[in-house]
């Protein structure tokens, strides 16, 4: 089902503004993972963990000096192509809206998956995403 583009927009905007680069269809998916570097790509969605945790925390992992060379994101419920092909490259890892996943050289080496960002405070998201971005960028 895809949702009205006004209800998304501000949502989309929250991680746009923030540096984020909005991908909209598989080969843009493709073309971002596969690129030399670290990317990460986050999962954004209508939830309210995603408004509560998720933006909030990739919001400010990336201000920390040491981040992924690209920042991207796909919205789950509207450009399904892109988010198959965003997910597809997180396997075996199952869907998972919100979601977050940091790549290598087009390896996923961290996820954090729904189940990690519901009830969690957003700085808890975004210390466990700086901690990976110590480790990988």
């Amino acid at each position: 089902m895809m949702y009205p583009e006004y209800l998304v927009a501000p949502m989309r905007a929250e991680l746009t503004n923030a540096g984020f680069e909005e991908l909209k269809d598989a080969d843009a998916v493709k073309n971002a993972i596969e690129s030399e570097g670290t990317v990460l790509v986050v999962v954004n969605s209508v939830c309210g963990c995603a408004a509560a945790n998720a933006r909030p925390a990739a919001r400010a992992a990336v201000t920390y000096e040491k981040h992924p060379d690209k920042l991207v994101t796909v919205f789950a419920g509207m450009e399904r192509d892109a988010v198959d092909a965003a997910r597809n490259y997180m396997l075996p890892y199952p869907p998972s809206s919100p979601s977050m996943a940091l790549f290598k050289d087009g390896k996923l080496v961290h996820i954090i998956e729904r189940h990690q960002i519901e009830g969690r405070p957003a700085q808890m998201i975004a210390d466990n995403l700086v901690y990976a971005f110590d480790q990988y960028c």
